[in-house]
């Protein structure tokens, strides 16, 4: 019982520690109530370069019209009712606002941060008025508008960063993004089966369903997972195991044992979430059995995925493992074999640890 306890902890740690998990779990059930319902967004843009406030109707014109893909109707006038402020400040050399007051947020790539000083968008959204802890920034991949602009012979710096941000808003997807944090499901799903939704929007769809453990998304998720498309699949298996329905077990074992290499180790990854989170020890031998796959990438995951779900069974193949990498020469010269020998010193030591506490 100890065992079970400490690993379902191990989970739950694991899982706080992700974006929306952590944020949604801040907020109270009327204002996730509120936030499901949001039908009507009004969208506020604010354009700034050096020179001052600018014009910024073909920055709202982009966030209005990819609002408006996921189904939102959007209102620009603060005079209409609306159920929720969608804020969107772009400037030639961004003012930094702080990051967001959850620590794991900083960590990604789409966080605002300290030391960019260049051209940046900053997305937020108002909930009854007042502000919440969802914020994301997009940059050019410039920092200095004067020299960019001077290079690509463009007169005016602050209409060019504008325009380089324009660009940006085109490629990032914030209404997936947002819809997410809304936990509005069905939207997403909706968008999903889409077939005008291209490849990379689908791969983070089902990424986000998979963040807010959208239990309603599995059949679709199954379905992705033994679909012909490798990257949606593999997003479908890494989903399966965050949302955490048992069920998927034998899916995600199916695809462990047959599937393609790149997927086989996105099926480890889940089935290592899987188990853990229904202390469903039966995982061990279709994970040890993948031990003897040649690819590095899935070997690397699977002794990953043995490490979240400690078993004694594991020890002995793992130790074999971790001899045989000792003999080969300038492996931290190679990234994939430094990965998996780190992998197998954690799992390891895991192992030992569960041993100890039992």
């Amino acid at each position: 019982m100890r065992r079970i306890i400490c690993l379902s902890l191990l989970l739950l740690i694991a899982l706080a520690g992700t974006e929306s998990f952590a944020r949604r779990d801040l907020l109270t059930t009327k204002q996730k109530e509120l936030l499901e319902r949001v039908d009507r967004v009004l969208v506020e843009v604010l354009a700034i370069t050096d020179k001052g406030p600018t014009e910024p109707g073909p920055l709202a014109e982009v966030v209005v019209r990819r609002m408006k893909e996921v189904g939102y109707q959007v209102v620009t006038d603060p005079a209409q009712p609306y159920d929720v402020e969608f804020k969107v400040k772009c400037e030639q050399r961004k003012v930094w606002e702080g990051t967001s007051t959850m620590g794991s947020d900083a960590d990604l790539p789409d966080s605002p941060s300290r030391v960019w000083k260049g051209p940046a968008c900053q997305l937020s959204y108002l909930l009854s008025g007042k502000k919440t802890g969802w914020r994301k920034e997009v940059r050019t991949d410039f920092s200095d508008a004067l020299q960019a602009a001077a290079a690509a012979k463009a007169d005016d710096p602050g209409a060019f960063a504008l325009a380089k941000l324009k660009e940006r808003l085109e490629q990032y997807d914030f209404p997936v993004l947002i819809t997410a944090e809304w936990g509005q499901e069905d939207r997403l799903l909706k968008l999903l089966a889409d077939p005008a939704a291209g490849l990379p929007r689908k791969v983070q769809i089902i990424s986000v369903l998979g963040d807010i453990f959208s239990a309603k998304a599995v059949p679709r998720l199954l379905t992705e997972l033994k679909g012909s498309d490798l990257d949606t699949a593999k997003a479908a298996a890494v989903a399966l195991g965050n949302i955490g329905q048992k069920d998927s077990i034998p899916a995600l074992v199916e695809v462990l044992k047959s599937g393609k290499p790149e997927l086989q180790a996105a099926a480890a990854k889940g089935l290592g979430v899987l188990g853990t989170l229904h202390s469903e020890f039966s995982v061990i031998t279709p994970l040890l059995d993948s031990l003897n796959i040649d690819d590095v990438t899935v070997k690397t995951e699977v002794v990953l995925a043995l490490g979240k779900l400690p078993d004694r069974r594991s020890y002995e193949p793992l130790f074999a493992l971790y001899k045989s990498l000792q003999k080969v020469h300038n492996t931290e010269a190679d990234p994939k074999q430094k990965k998996l020998k780190d992998a197998v010193n954690y799992t390891l030591k895991q192992i030992d640890t569960w041993e100890y506490i039992q």
